[in-house]
């Protein structure tokens, strides 16, 4: 049996020990002292913290979907729902009033005043006239022309500019399409019509309806797929050493490296193998951290709620004490519950405080946490230079996948189906 040591037990290296565990013998070392990675949380006076988002599954792929449910049980120990998510439009120039418009906002203009809904249908017209009714992602030369030119002025003016540019903090126009491949979106304009007119909902998109863990919510899901690895704990890696066909980690010598923590990381760590041509563009890769606040706020029926308000830094609500009654502790008075209000990059506690005032729900400040990383950026070469190291590392039996490792947005479910499709690259 080869050796692999996995470095990193977020979900990615969680998985990918479980692929390869029945013909590998696998280590997998972990710099904190629980697993998890980003799905971590952790209890705050009996409630429940996701630490950096709101993770909950459910897969467009079916190989995902029947692996994920052989180790779990669905039905006793998950809950599925509807995703019931708004977008809160301040009202009388107020964050504290706000018209609950349905996501996705563009289903839904019905809901607005007659003024907007002829402006949007009016933008719809101009959208098939300039960009023709079948336009592909091809053919908008950045994310912002996409949101522009998709969904047209009012709407981009109302919400997606200042939504977008509150959690991505720079100017539209200069995130590259090439990043959004395969994330965003891609209505017509007469789907939108016909949406509007029909009143339908939206239930197309992957996270319409989800599951979620009763008890502990992702940190069950990594606890449980945890049990049956090899985990060693609270180990700082710095060097991984490629000698003699063979890769040293701690001292101990491996037949493959699967790396599945931050390639910012990882690029200071290999010796032996020439990466310094990468080294340059890997520091300058760009991201932005978050601060997750956790609160106890109004009940509401809501899963996720978007606010692109101007009147504070917020750019979304994450209602986790809705995704299962036992996030919240006996102590949450009635009429509450828990939630994490997420803000991009880190805001002091000071400034938390003062944005709570400024946020619908009345929220109360429980507990927070800055992540450094949680929002990886690409540019135009980003995945053609991760491709390239790819190749050469592979061919010295050294992978990588994960969301910090490939560089790229995954959802949870993402993030399991990249790990078995490198599996199934993998000579093992």
């Amino acid at each position: 049996m080869k050796k692999i040591a996995i470095i990193g037990a977020g979900i990615s290296g969680l998985s990918m020990a479980h692929f390869l565990k029945e013909k590998c013998d696998v280590t997998v070392f972990e710099k904190e002292n629980t697993p998890g990675g980003l799905i971590r949380c952790r209890r705050v006076n009996g409630n429940l913290f996701h630490t950096c988002g709101g993770h909950v599954f459910n897969s467009k792929r079916q190989d995902v979907l029947d692996w994920f449910w052989s180790k779990f049980m669905k039905e006793v120990e998950f809950t599925k729902t509807d995703r019931n998510s708004c977008v809160f439009m301040d009202k009388h120039y107020t964050s504290l009033e706000y018209d609950s418009i349905p996501y996705p906002i563009e289903n839904h203009v019905y809901f607005f005043d007659k003024d907007i809904q002829k402006s949007f249908y009016d933008d719809l017209k101009e959208i098939d006239r300039v960009k023709g009714i079948n336009a592909k992602i091809a053919d908008y030369d950045s994310f912002g022309n996409f949101l522009r030119w998709r969904f047209g002025k009012t709407l981009y003016d109302l919400y997606f500019q200042p939504y977008n540019e509150k959690v991505w903090r720079r100017d539209l126009t200069t995130v590259p399409m090439s990043w959004m491949d395969g994330k965003l979106p891609m209505p017509t304009t007469q789907e939108m019509r016909e949406n509007n007119e029909n009143k339908v909902e939206e239930k197309s998109f992957v996270h319409s309806s989800f599951w979620y863990e009763k008890k502990d919510g992702s940190q069950y899901i990594a606890d449980k797929l945890a049990e049956e690895l090899n985990i060693k704990y609270n180990v700082i890696i710095d060097r991984i050493v490629y000698e003699k066909g063979m890769w040293i980690v701690c001292g101990e010598k491996y037949d493959r490296v699967v790396f599945c923590g931050n390639i910012k990381e990882m690029i200071k760590m290999i010796d032996g193998v020439d990466v310094d041509p990468y080294k340059a563009s890997v520091e300058a890769l760009a991201y932005h951290g978050t601060t997750a606040v956790f609160c106890e706020i109004d009940k509401n029926p809501y899963s996720w709620i978007y606010q692109p308000s101007r009147r504070h830094e917020s750019h979304r609500i994450i209602c986790t004490g809705n995704f299962s009654q036992t996030n919240n502790d006996d102590s949450v008075p009635e009429g509450r519950i828990t939630a994490t209000i997420e803000f991009t990059d880190e805001i002091c506690k000071t400034d938390i405080l003062d944005n709570l005032k400024r946020i619908p729900l009345n929220p109360t400040y429980i507990d927070h946490v800055y992540n450094k990383y949680t929002y990886p950026i690409q540019d135009t070469n980003t995945r053609r230079m991760i491709k390239t190291l790819k190749t050469l590392l592979e061919s010295y039996g050294f992978f990588f996948t994960g969301r910090f490792a490939d560089w790229e947005y995954y959802n949870m479910d993402v993030a399991i189906g990249s790990a078995m499709d490198l599996v199934n690259r993998m000579d093992v």
